[in-house]
């Protein structure tokens, strides 16, 4: 793995997942009204805020098709702007409370050519529809001697007119665009689903039934990417069709 053993991935994500210190308890908001989903299942945005009743989400995330299993981690290889890239997706056992909602904390970690370019801690919730929804992120990209030089694209919702977005519905509709989050001039990406049933070869392996989806944001209005999905996984690859060249693809999951 791109000059990582096996064991040196294996430490850092034993390290990931119980290096910092919990943030709530994890468990997990009750659900009233049982019988409906009050929830609109749209896009954030200047022309929509979304009425959040925290007793509508659960930060026990089970979208078959982006599932956050606590201890579990995601690990992928690939290249990012021209050097070898290691990324690990882990979910971990830790919640914090986002605009009155209690999500799931996911330590997301980028490396380059060995050296860790970012950090980022991710904020997910589920509504009782089963749609997986993106409250936030603390975010931190690093200089070579891991010393922050930018937390740009941070965000959490309820704070200076951010508001969380639609990350993965529960059935995930052709075509149907969603704001995975909004704070307007930092945080603004838009994903559809653009194919069902694509066949996606990794290193871990090959998957059929797969969901094709696309990304792009007002921000970067020349970056186009293209993400697979798998039902009981998650994503399983990332690959840039517009844009500097990213491709990043699953190698192992960790459990």
């Amino acid at each position: 793995m791109i000059g990582w053993t096996k064991t040196g991935v294996l430490l850092a994500v034993t390290a990931l997942l119980a290096g910092a210190t919990p943030l709530t308890s994890s468990a997990h908001a009750e659900h009233h009204h049982p019988s409906a989903c009050p929830l609109p299942v749209f896009g954030p945005g200047s022309r929509y805020h979304p009425k959040i009743d925290p007793g509508d989400f659960s930060p026990n995330v089970t979208n078959p098709w982006f599932p956050l299993k606590p201890g579990r981690t995601l690990v992928s290889t690939g290249v990012k702007d021209g050097e070898k890239a290691l990324d690990l997706f882990a979910a971990t056992s830790r919640t914090r409370v986002i605009a009155g909602v209690r999500t799931r904390v996911v330590e997301d970690r980028l490396y380059l050519n060995n050296i860790l370019e970012e950090r980022t801690s991710d904020y997910y919730a589920q509504d009782r529809c089963g749609n997986v929804w993106y409250f936030g992120e603390d975010t931190a990209e690093l200089d070579s001697h891991g010393r922050v030089v930018s937390r740009e694209g941070s965000f959490h919702a309820g704070i200076d007119g951010a508001q969380p977005g639609v990350f993965m519905q529960a059935h995930p509709q052709l075509g149907r665009k969603f704001r995975q989050e909004w704070y307007a001039g930092h945080a603004e990406d838009v994903f559809w689903l653009i194919a069902r049933n694509t066949t996606v070869t990794v290193p871990r392996g090959t998957f059929h039934h797969a969901l094709r989806t696309a990304e792009t944001t007002a921000l970067e209005p020349d970056v186009l990417d293209n993400k697979y999905y798998v039902k009981d996984i998650g994503q399983v690859a990332e690959l840039s069709v517009r844009g500097p060249t990213e491709q990043l693809r699953l190698v192992e999951i960790i459990s």
